[in-house]
């Protein structure tokens, strides 16, 4: 409870004070003696004594004085009668009156030094109990939340004790509690409705620290307060309140309201410590499960459901190779830049969330983890349609990243089906093994299925004997070596010279090169390797070499 005038007249102090003007419902928070000038000696919400010195039989500098007294907000202005002003004129009361000063008499034998005292002490009494009051209140907030009680109950709280609409809602806006905070405000705030909130300057008349950290947006002939709500200086949520119109934000209620806020922030750092020792459970197990051959027991599969998983369900591997594309006209503040300087963390947020999402869209179960920039997903999935299901799901997927994560691509290895059940280790294997592949030989943001990399696993396996090894060096050795020091690209001229069928225009179309240019590249590679591209045996041993020296990087 704040004091009053009301509940200073009513100390014995004042037993013999006369009341001139009925406001007495006003504010005290400090009692001063003051004599004209006032200039900026009185503050708002002020008990003024005065004995009128200054004023004395000069009614025109004794309405000065007065409206010196009203235009600094003061509660009330007493003035000790019998010396310099012996009664109040009349148009004094009346100036009073009509500003809503509550103005009184005091006799002259009344000492200012004992009233001074005497409301010093009621404000200091009361200050105690308010103070009393908010500590109550702010163990109650934190056993809130030490309890295992959620944001509701913290805004249950704070309406009990204020009488205050409020609401609390996470990073992202959406309304985790809400307590008589019409709904309607909270949707212009959050910009679903076409009404216009417009931030304006705070004018809770405080010097309390958290006055200067509340924003205030005006919606109509209504202002709504936030507070954002930190850990860590991270942002975790808002703190929103109205109050009704008239009703002023007390020092005891910004304390509430500070208390409060300390127990959202607790609430949002517990939340995260949980979700964190989940996604960490989560991911060490799928990590074990892609990359060792573990036996599927019983164990495994009650620790699969107590983490949310289902290893019953068919499945295929998907390994995806996250890369970022930055713009040549990238600057600080545009969306890419905020791309590149986004931490792992939320960039990953993002694509779990859509994984999540496709998932839900295609009702099938997926699994997914994060290692080294990499993200494997597990997808719940039919043998007879199982690649079209995978490409409706990645469809999705990147559709909605592009429009979240400018610059994203991704590259994606995909396993086979193989029946689909208990099969994780061997499904992210050939998932790996799709995506090295994939990335060697297409563009950024393809997807190689493993059933289609057939002749590349024939290659590989060739690869790996000798004399066919030492085939492969003689034949390119001169090859690799102009393309190195001389940073050329013959190499992949040819593979693309291959795909075409050896058509000069398409290749050269294709390479942006001028006819005769590509000519003489080619002439280059025969003349390093002493083979002919005219001749059908010397094409396929050369295509055969390149495509074994590709492979071979692949491994390595």
């Amino acid at each position: 409870m704040e004091v009053t005038v009301d509940d200073v007249l009513g100390l014995p102090v004042f037993k013999q004070a006369k009341v001139q003007t009925p406001c007495l419902s006003r504010q005290v928070e400090w009692i001063s003696v003051i004599e004209t000038p006032v200039e900026n000696f009185v503050r708002n919400n002020e008990f003024v004594l005065s004995t009128g010195v200054g004023c004395a039989g000069d009614i025109l500098a004794l309405e000065e004085y007065v409206m010196d007294v009203i235009k600094a907000d003061a509660s009330a202005l007493a003035f000790a009668t019998g010396r310099y002003i012996y009664k109040i004129p009349d148009r004094i009361i009346q100036l009073a009156e009509e500003h809503s000063l509550a103005l009184i008499e005091i006799p002259w034998e009344v000492r200012f030094g004992d009233i001074v005292q005497e409301v010093l002490h009621l404000i200091s009494r009361e200050r105690q109990t308010e103070q009393q009051k908010a500590e109550e209140i702010r163990q109650e907030l934190i056993n809130c939340v030490l309890n295992g009680k959620g944001l509701q109950e913290i805004t249950t709280i704070l309406y009990t004790n204020t009488n205050i609409p409020t609401a609390i809602s996470d990073h992202n806006k959406q309304i985790r509690a809400n307590q008589h905070f019409d709904r309607y405000f909270i949707d212009v705030l959050n910009g679903r409705e076409e009404e216009q909130s417009v931030l304006v300057t705070t004018d809770v008349a405080s010097d309390h620290p958290l006055v200067h950290y509340i924003e205030t947006y005006r919606i109509g002939e209504h202002d709504c307060h936030q507070l954002t709500i930190l850990s860590n200086y991270k942002k975790q949520g808002y703190l929103l309140f109205k109050p009704e119109e008239g009703q002023k934000l007390s020092w005891v209620v910004l304390n509430i309201l500070e208390h409060a806020l300390t127990a959202c922030a607790l609430y949002f750092v517990k939340e995260n410590a949980i979700e964190m020792t989940e996604i960490r459970l989560k991911d060490n197990f799928l990590l074990e499960l892609a990359k060792k051959d573990v036996q599927m027991d019983k164990a495994l599969l009650s620790k699969a459901q107590l983490l949310g998983y289902d290893l019953e369900k068919p499945y295929i591997c998907l390994v995806g190779h996250i890369r970022f594309v930055q713009p040549v006209d990238d600057h600080i503040g545009s969306p890419t830049h905020s791309v590149q300087s986004s931490s792992m963390h939320s960039r990953n947020y993002y694509i779990q969330k859509e994984v999540t999402h496709a998932g839900d869209v295609l009702e099938r179960l997926t699994m997914t983890t994060f290692e080294e920039g990499e993200v494997i997903v597990y997808l719940e999935a039919d043998q007879p349609n199982f690649e079209e299901t995978t490409n409706q799901f990645l469809d999705l997927i990147e559709r909605r990243l592009h429009e979240l994560l400018a610059g994203i691509t991704i590259n994606w290895g995909i396993s086979c089906h193989k029946g689909g059940y208990r099969t994780f280790h061997q499904s992210y294997e050939e998932a790996v093994t799709a995506l090295k592949i994939g990335r060697q030989q297409h563009e950024e943001g393809e997807r190689t299925f493993f059933s289609d990399t057939r002749m590349n696993r024939l290659l590989m396996a060739l690869s790996h004997e000798k004399e066919i090894g030492n085939i492969v060096q003689d034949t390119l050795k001169q090859l690799i070596d102009y393309d190195q020091k001389r940073q050329t690209e013959l190499i992949h001229t040819f593979m693309i010279y291959n795909k075409y069928n050896s058509n000069v225009s398409q290749t050269a179309r294709a390479l942006n090169l001028h006819r005769q240019s590509l000519l003489h590249r080619l002439r280059n590679i025969e003349h390093l390797t002493g083979l002919s591209l005219l001749d059908a045996d010397d094409l396929f041993l050369l295509e055969l070499s390149v495509r074994l020296w590709l492979l071979k990087k692949v491994e390595t």
